[in-house]
């Protein structure tokens, strides 16, 4: 299927979730998260915040048990700069820091900016990803134009609700393969 096609499919799919479905993937999710990821020796980890309306994969249990199990470690968080169409990365604070933008994402509004270059992990968002560590996201490729920043050795970690397909056809030059993606089932690395 193409991006598309499949951007459709997986939107139904995740609105079609009853409550207690998606809180148990979620919370699946996050199991496999901590099961499968060495967070020994990393320092800063980048992630989206869920559009929970939207049944987006609920990273804040993800950052909840970093900030209580691994105090070490900082957590990034994205904002959209609409004028550029580029993501600008902060250190999470708290809650006081975030307010909702026109999409319903929560957003830091101020901070202390993260270099891409310091950041170790990135949790990228996707609708569907493939069998070879392809991703489809909303299509605003503000993810590619970040990844292409970070350092080679940081890991690009894909968070999906469910399994992969088997291929997507229109893949581009400047997309950028994740490393491994984390669903609630299972672990593929790529």
């Amino acid at each position: 299927m193409t991006k598309q096609e499949l951007r459709k499919v997986y939107l139904e799919k995740r609105m079609a979730l009853s409550e207690a479905e998606y809180q148990q993937l979620n919370y699946r999710l996050c199991e496999n998260f901590f099961t499968h990821i060495d967070l020994s020796f990393k320092k800063v980890i980048h992630t989206f915040l869920p559009l929970v309306e939207k049944r987006e994969p609920d990273t804040w249990l993800i950052v909840d048990r970093i900030r209580r199990e691994f105090p070490h470690i900082r957590i990034s968080i994205p904002r959209v700069d609409t004028e550029t169409d580029q993501l600008e990365n902060f250190y999470f604070e708290g809650l006081h820091q975030l307010k909702k933008n026109n999409w319903g994402i929560l957003e830091p509004q101020q901070g202390i900016p993260t270099p891409p270059e310091k950041i170790d992990i990135v949790l990228v968002p996707l609708l569907a990803f493939d069998k070879q560590g392809n991703r489809v996201g909303y299509g605003k490729g503000y993810y590619d134009k970040f990844l292409a920043t970070c350092n080679p050795s940081c890991a690009f970690v894909g968070i999906s609700l469910f399994s992969p397909v088997d291929r997507i056809e229109d893949i581009h030059s400047n997309d950028f393969l994740l490393s491994s993606t984390i669903t609630p089932f299972e672990v593929y690395n790529f």
